[in-house]
């Protein structure tokens, strides 16, 4: 069974905009960049006192303990002004959202308000689901003020879901961003709870039905007549829902009345849309103090590499993948990424590989929690040493540290192999793949020979030769000349009919063309083809695409 964790997080806009200009005072002026997530007011500037969570964005404190005028943020919708979001102390003046400025103005003259940006709110929204991967590595964001965090199997990192509950909305609260949290098994029964149940509710596994039947039918996410409809009919609980039949309630408020309840019971499933990846692959390390120096953070990452691997190897697995996220004081994370030629679980190897980007890391004011991922994880039987052992399997086991090493260093797609492929025309018949993957079928025909080094893009040069078949007696490529002392065919290659329209450029397989293995006198070899037919309405053009030697 799943379990997950709904994060809400009340009057998001307005706590956004105070995040993004912590040196507000009610003046009209909004100063200040926007702070990541755990960084400290500026000096000099007074801290925000968050409200409860249920309050919205806090109250804004002068330095001489005043409280700051009615704020709200503004929106134009074809043409008119209208309040989009108000914080606390305006909405005790029977302000809302959706009020037309105009009004608004009018009932609360000393009304403070500026342009609402919902780029920045989605920007900061975001940037809240990447630093809650320390919690778990599978975050949804939800609508525009809310979070889904699976925790299947992640919350005895923290000693149970209570206390990771208590953690997460602590951390915030510190921040100045309120919100209230709960867990269940689904989203819909965990979405419900935040926002309409006790805060931090937990409700037990299997429990969902007991936990959600006494919250207002709003807490199931019904649509807007559906929410609007009920209540009037006397329906205000989910309970009573609950107790109607089945059919009369679909006939009488749609299906998707019932589709909510089912997910919200775990009879219906609910397709969550998680910002990365997710991986049950996951462990987390996290320390008393924060740590900065180069050394511990080699270790801790060693550390958490052994964590990983241990469960990979205690379940026959191994992974090709693997990321190392260093989680600062304020928010930041910074990914350090290793891969693998073949499935490996070998802690001491894939530290070696993470140690030396560490300098990528800046740890600020310290690092306080580790976490890492595994991905690319398959079945890995454990290694044995025989005596009749395969020479290519071992051959590819002492090249695999090595490959690591410069893929990790290089790039991904700057190490390769080059593989033949079933095609005639040259560009067509290689291919790169990696460097250990197993062998290719297809094989290139050895009574037709290919230069040891290709042109990415054959090269023109002028020739003079006999008519019509004959190969160069001269050329010239790249200002020099060159006195063909012997060649060899034509070999004819034409166009690939069955691909036509495939990656064809000018100077591609759309004409025909006729190769030749030539060498001068100086004893180079050349491959040199002719692209086009005498008699027809372009003369043909000449081509060297590969050197022999």
């Amino acid at each position: 069974m799943a379990r997950i964790l709904s994060v809400w997080c009340p009057n998001w806009p307005i706590t956004t905009w105070r995040r993004r200009n912590p040196g507000y005072d009610g003046s009209g002026e909004a100063p200040g960049p926007l702070r990541a997530f755990g960084a400290p007011p500026p000096e000099g500037k007074d801290r925000r006192t968050p409200s409860s969570p249920s309050g919205g964005g806090g109250c804004v404190a002068s330095g001489g303990g005043k409280l700051a005028p009615p704020f709200a943020l503004l929106v134009s919708e074809h043409g008119t002004r209208r309040l989009a979001a108000v914080d606390e102390t305006a909405r005790a003046l029977a302000l809302s959202p959706g009020q037309k400025a105009a009004d608004a103005m009018a009932l609360v003259p000393n009304l403070v308000t500026f342009d609402h940006d919902p780029a920045a709110d989605r920007a900061a929204l975001e940037a809240l689901c990447d630093w809650c991967v320390r919690f778990s590595p599978a975050v949804a964001i939800d609508g525009d003020d809310g979070l889904f965090l699976d925790i299947t199997g992640a919350d005895h990192l923290w000693g149970g879901e209570d206390q990771m509950l208590v953690d997460l909305v602590a951390r915030l609260a510190r921040w100045g961003v309120p919100a209230r949290a709960a867990i269940a098994d689904t989203a819909g029964a965990a979405w419900a709870l935040a926002r309409y149940g006790d805060d931090l509710s937990i409700a037990p596994p299997g429990q969902q039905r007991a936990a959600i039947e006494d919250l207002p039918v709003a807490a199931l996410r019904l649509e807007d007549a559906a929410e609007a409809q009920l209540p009037r009919l006397g329906l205000h609980r989910v309970g009573q829902l609950l107790a109607l039949p089945r059919a009369q309630l679909a006939k009488r408020f749609g299906l998707a009345t019932t589709l909510r309840l089912d997910q919200a019971l775990g009879m219906a499933a609910e397709a969550l849309t998680f910002r990365r990846p997710a991986t049950p692959w996951f462990d987390r390390l996290a320390f008393f103090e924060p740590i900065s120096a180069p050394e511990d953070l080699a270790r801790v990452a060693g550390d958490a590499l052994a964590l990983i691997c241990q469960r990979l190897e205690a379940q026959g697995r191994g992974a090709k993948r693997f990321e190392v996220v260093f989680h600062r004081l304020d928010g930041k994370a910074y990914p350090v990424r290793a891969g693998l030629a073949r499935l490996g679980r070998d802690a001491r190897r894939l530290a070696k590989l993470i140690v030396p980007k560490l300098d990528k890391v800046d740890p600020g004011f310290g690092i306080e929690v580790v976490t890492v991922h595994a991905w690319a994880v398959e079945p890995l039987a454990a290694a044995q040493e025989r005596l009749d052992a395969d020479a290519d399997a071992t051959l590819d086991e002492t090249l695999a540290p090595l490959v690591d090493r410069l893929v990790n260093r290089l790039g991904e797609n700057r190490v390769w192999r080059a593989d033949p492929f079933e095609s005639h025309v040259p560009e067509r018949s290689v291919v790169r793949n990696a460097p250990l993957d197993p062998p290719v079928v297809a094989r290139w025909d050895p009574d037709r020979p290919r230069p040891v080094r290709l042109f990415k893009r054959p090269e023109a040069i002028t020739a003079i030769a006999k008519l019509p078949d004959d190969p160069p007696m001269q050329f010239t490529w790249r200002g020099r000349a060159h006195r063909v002392r012997r060649a060899e065919g034509p070999e004819r290659i034409g166009q690939e009919w069955w691909r036509a329209g495939v990656g064809e450029t000018d100077t591609g397989p759309d004409r025909i063309r006729d190769y030749y293995r030539v060498e001068d006198d100086a004893g180079g070899r050349f491959w040199i083809y002719r692209q086009g037919l005498f008699g027809e309405d372009e003369t043909p053009k000449w081509w060297i695409h590969g050197l022999f030697g």
